[in-house]
Formats: C-alpha cells, structure tokens, sequence
C-alpha cells in the first residue's frame, strides 16, 4: 500500500457550498443551482462513511459577513465527523465563532491572501490543525494563478509560492481547488495538486472536477493527494462514498473503513 505523507490512510470529503442556507453546485464557480438542505446532506453522508465535511459558505466574502453560525450548528448536530468550516472568515474572534458554532477547523482565503497574519493567529490560538487555507486557482501561462472572493479576482499570487508561505505562517492543511476544473467531472487536476503536494509538508487536499472513482484514485496517485474533496458527484449519487473506497482499496491505497 502506498502511504500519504503523514502515514494515515487517504481521505474522502464532501463538501457542502451553501448559499442562504441551501447547498448549492455550480460549474467553474459559476451557475450555482440548489443541491439540498445542508443538515440532511451532512447525515447523510456521516451514514455513508464519508470522513470528513467542508462547509463553504460561498456568499459570506462577497457578501462580507461570516459564514452563517445557524447552518453551521445545525450540520455539527448530525455528524460524528471533522468539519471545517469556512466563509466570510476575517479575523481570529470570526474563527472563534466558527469554532463555538460546531466547527473542528476553519478555511481561510480571500482575508489571508490579503493578511498572512490572519494564518498565524489563527494557529496561534487554535493550533495549526484547525486552519485550513483554500487556495482558489487557475491555469495561467504555463504556472497557477490564485483567485479571491470566490474565484472571481485574480490575487497576484503564484499557488505553489502561496502554499509554501501559507504553511510556513501555521496553516496545517492546503485546501487546493482547480478552477478550471470545478464542477466538469473530468477529473481532478493533477499537475496542480502534485506541484502543491511537492512543495508543502503539510497535507494537501485536492478539489475540483471529481467524476468517477477512477478521478480518485489518480489524484492520490498521479496528483500525490493526502485528500480528495468532492461535491457533484456525491449530491447527486454518481458515485457513492462506499463505492469510491472499495476502488481505492483494489488499488492499493489505504483507506479509513
């Protein structure tokens, strides 16, 4: 079996992106289209064997507010599971109350890519297990151009070069989603995250374009994933949790049961 970089066995997440209180699916960010009740999907796929949650509150930035505190209660209510949280998260009392709300980890993007330091209170006051930094990115002339506020505004930032400052500032995990590939069910983006795996110590979950099971097991392979995260194709039972680990066991990755 192949081993991920901490030695634990590979990680499916499903991601909840809520926009008022609904999850919502888009493509490459855009077209969002109502998806369910948040709580009910998170119950839903702690019973599945999912292992872990990512609630994205896909508005709170734009909107500039917090991720919203009732959704987020309401999902920790019905799982048994690690879920981060993030949104619309500024400042160190925000992750807080994230935190206080049910939350095990928080995501930071927009608010770090314009404060690094927000990374180092976080993992200051938390440890750096519970900070997790997203990194939105695209194809750009040949590297990764990262993106804020949702995707829709190019940072000036180079991925890689973000992901090596975002762990050396605290962050213990790198949230990393293609753009391009957002949405497509054509598999993950696997020159991007095996350029971020290789430059980072800390683990690196893949996202974005997730279609088959066959998407996973090359992210983990080819990409060099700790975690692959996916939304589509688990809403709308394209492929079911049980089903993406009983193909990543015949491939000889280690999964969680």
């Amino acid at each position: 079996m192949t081993p991920s970089r901490d030695g634990f066995a590979r990680r499916l997440i499903a991601c909840l992106d809520v926009r008022a209180g609904r999850v919502v699916k888009g493509v490459k960010f855009e077209g969002l289209r109502d998806a369910g009740d948040p709580a009910a999907l998170a119950a839903r796929y702690d019973a599945e064997g999912i292992d872990e949650l990512v609630v994205l509150d896909v508005t709170a930035t734009i909107e500039d507010r917090l991720a919203l505190s009732r959704t987020v209660a309401a999902v920790a209510a019905n799982i048994f599971i690690p879920l981060a949280v993030g949104g619309g998260i500024r400042s160190v009392d925000d992750a807080a109350r994230v935190i206080d709300a049910g939350a095990d980890k928080v995501g930071v993007n927009t608010a770090a890519l314009a404060d690094a330091a927000l990374i180092s209170g976080i993992a200051a006051r938390f440890g750096s297990q519970a900070v997790v930094v997203a990194i939105d990115a695209r194809r750009d002339n040949g590297g990764y151009a990262v993106c804020s506020h949702a995707g829709r505004t190019p940072a000036g930032r180079e991925a890689v070069a973000w992901a090596r400052e975002a762990e050396s500032r605290g962050a213990g995990e790198i949230l990393l989603t293609s753009i391009d590939a957002d949405g497509t069910l054509q598999g993950f983006d696997c020159a991007l995250t095996a350029a971020v795996s290789d430059a980072v110590g800390i683990p690196v979950i893949a996202s974005g374009g997730a279609g088959s099971a066959a998407h996973f097991v090359e992210v983990f392979t080819t990409g060099r994933a700790d975690a692959a995260l996916a939304a589509t194709i688990f809403h709308d039972d394209t492929c079911r949790v049980r089903a993406v680990k009983d193909t990543l066991r015949r491939h000889g990755l280690p999964v969680r049961l």
